[in-house]
């Protein structure tokens, strides 16, 4: 149809560069399948609606022209994936994860090149045999036949759910590490010694580490909500829905889904190989807890991490107060409070 079509005016040569390319890139998909291949899509939204059978209100949680919170959404067949943070720390995944293909926005966006290629790496056939190596139990670094068996099972949809879990999970980790080792010390030195420049210094770390928590929250929360909840986790299981749906003798009887490890160097592999469990019924949700928790265990890791931080500069602040009192500055108290201190 034409009025799907991109138009570009005229006269668009004369707009900001920066509002040219984020028109060009609207329509612009990187669809990543099964076997790790990658196809660039060029796609309006209702394209994407129909290819993947999602609503308007879903596509909207993936233009990086909005900001929404972190949601993991389970649709008849797709998962629509948004893990933002954002607003200062410029960093998301979003994608619509389907039983055959995970599809991206903005091909050429520096946050989605790492994660295509990750899938890549991940979804690849050669991944799913040899991504294991070093794992085995005598170290050989082949696979036993099992277990390659187990990493082509699992489906294709925790696979790549897996892929932007952990994406989100380790870059906001690692951003905790980054100031926990800027703060420590930046706090030791201010206890030392009181002045403008490390009041400063804190003062803008705190601000960081505010910013830092909250976006944390938001995916902890984001976890917590669908661990907490079957029925959403149920939505998830994409290739168990289609083959039920397909089933000649879908009659209410139950339906055994039968899926193990995502790759023998995921988080739930090891448990799946010494713990091997069938899933019965249309909302048994064993195998994706695990693997939702097992995250949400890491990204609880990070939020403690912020939590001790943060009191640590509770009590650098207590203590320069307390110091103030005592006489040993010049410096009003309030003065320093204002500086070490910053609205939540």
């Amino acid at each position: 149809m034409a009025s799907e079509d991109l138009v570009v005016p005229v006269d668009s040569f004369s707009q900001p560069a920066s509002l040219i390319k984020k028109t060009a890139v609207s329509r612009s998909w990187v669809s990543v399948d099964s076997s790790g291949q990658s196809t660039v899509l060029d796609l309006d939204k209702y394209g994407i609606m129909k290819r993947v059978s999602i609503h308007a209100r879903d596509l909207r949680l993936l233009d990086p022209l909005l900001s929404y919170p972190s949601a993991i959404l389970g649709r008849e067949k797709a998962i629509v994936l948004n893990l933002e943070v954002h607003k200062f720390i410029v960093f998301h995944i979003k994608a619509i994860i389907t039983t055959e293909e995970v599809l991206l926005r903005d091909p050429m966006d520096d946050n989605v090149i790492p994660i295509v290629e990750e899938l890549q790496r991940r979804l690849s056939p050669i991944s799913a045999n040899y991504l294991g190596q070093g794992d085995d139990e005598e170290g050989t670094g082949v696979q036993t036949e099992a277990q390659t068996s187990e990493s082509i099972e699992f489906p294709f949809e925790f696979r790549a759910l897996e892929v932007a879990l952990e994406g989100i999970c380790s870059f906001l980790d690692a951003r905790t590490r980054e100031l926990e080792t800027d703060a420590y010390p930046a706090l030791d030195e201010l206890t030392s010694m009181i002045s403008s420049r490390n009041l400063d210094r804190v003062r803008k770390l705190k601000s960081a580490m505010t910013r830092l928590t909250n976006r944390v929250l938001k995916v902890r929360d984001e976890l917590e909500q669908l661990l907490d909840d079957d029925d959403d986790m149920a939505d998830l299981y994409l290739s168990r829905k289609l083959s039920f749906a397909s089933s000649p003798s879908n009659d209410g009887a139950d339906f055994t889904w039968s899926p193990a490890s995502p790759t023998i160097e995921s988080k739930i592999s090891r448990a799946s190989r010494t713990t091997p469990f069938s899933i019965h019924g249309e909302h048994d949700v064993e195998e994706l807890e695990m693997l939702l928790e097992a995250y949400f265990m890491q990204i609880e890791a990070t939020s403690n991490k912020l939590t001790t931080l943060r009191e640590y500069i509770d009590d650098t602040e207590d203590y320069i107060n307390i110091q103030s009192l005592l006489g040993n500055t010049h410096r009003p108290t309030n003065t320093l409070k204002a500086k070490t201190s910053m609205t939540l």
